[in-house]
């Protein structure tokens, strides 16, 4: 619901406009409105465009809103469904987004994590991109890549992650929106506001937000009070891989609240005062 204004902690600095955005890293398209990408159907909740701090990378394989400042996306959202899955191996291939303007946001490298004792944490899961190799590696471009704590990635996280294939599997098409927020957060090496010489910001907690829908090709305008809305947050540290991440299930508002993201805009604001407001209990 349109409750709450987004604000950062620091000050947004905006890019010049003589900065373009190349093809390159895999069909990196130019900033666009958020109704021109399928990725951004339910919306574009922070109004991401050109701030440093919330800044629109749409790609065909997701879109993002990037905060050169944290060097992590703020959140990253993607369509679901049956077309997005084939037989494409993982590639593994993790490494700087060069479409970042290096004038004003630091590129990440893979190599910054390194000793962290914190995971390389998909948004956008490698498994939910498998139908060409193209679009599987470009879930390993670090915008889509946040530090997570090992037991938070390869537990609740991951067993969610499966649980929305097998849903794709069964013919929904998923609108999926996920994110950060907060600093500090615990990994195998005990905890950490920063890794990366202070280059990137280890957040607090890591959310999703699921949106399940009947048919392909759906959008907002298919959502009603009936719709199912998984909504998730939990703590980016150790000691919960064992947890089921059903444990972890809250309400849309909660998650708007704690960000200050209007996560389902494109909703009418009827059917997001009903379906934000509840706890899937599925």
């Amino acid at each position: 619901m349109k409750k709450f204004q987004f604000f950062r902690a620091i000050l947004p600095i905006a890019v010049p406009a003589a900065i373009s955005f190349t093809l390159l890293n895999y069909l990196q398209k130019p900033l666009t409105a958020q109704t021109s990408s399928v990725h951004l159907r339910m919306g574009n909740p922070s109004n991401a465009g050109a701030s440093s701090s919330n800044l629109l990378l749409s790609k065909s394989q997701y879109a993002v809103s990037y905060n050169c400042y944290r060097g992590t996306s703020n959140w990253v959202s993607w369509q679901l469904n049956t077309s997005c899955l084939g037989s494409a191996p993982r590639q593994d291939d993790f490494r700087a987004d060069t479409t970042l303007p290096s004038s004003c946001c630091y590129q990440v490298n893979s190599s910054d994590y390194i000793g962290s004792g914190f995971d390389r944490g998909h948004m956008t899961a490698s498994a939910d991109r498998t139908n060409t190799v193209t679009n599987n590696s470009a879930t390993f471009l670090m915008t889509n890549i946040i530090p997570q704590s090992p037991d938070n990635n390869q537990g609740p996280w991951a067993a969610l992650e499966t649980y929305s294939r097998d849903l794709v599997n069964q013919g929904k098409e998923l609108y999926i929106i996920s994110g950060s927020y907060g600093t500090g957060g615990t990994g195998s090496n005990g905890t950490k506001s920063t890794i990366a010489n202070g280059n990137v910001t280890v957040p607090t907690r890591t959310w999703k937000v699921i949106v399940v829908l009947n048919s392909l090709n759906s959008d907002a305008s298919s959502v009603n009070n009936n719709t199912r809305v998984i909504a998730v947050d939990m703590p980016n540290s150790q000691g919960i891989r064992n947890n089921n991440w059903t444990n972890y299930r809250v309400s849309v508002d909660s998650i708007e609240t704690n960000t200050g993201y209007n996560l389902l805009s494109n909703v009418s604001s009827s059917v997001q005062s009903i379906i934000e407001s509840r706890v899937d209990n599925l």
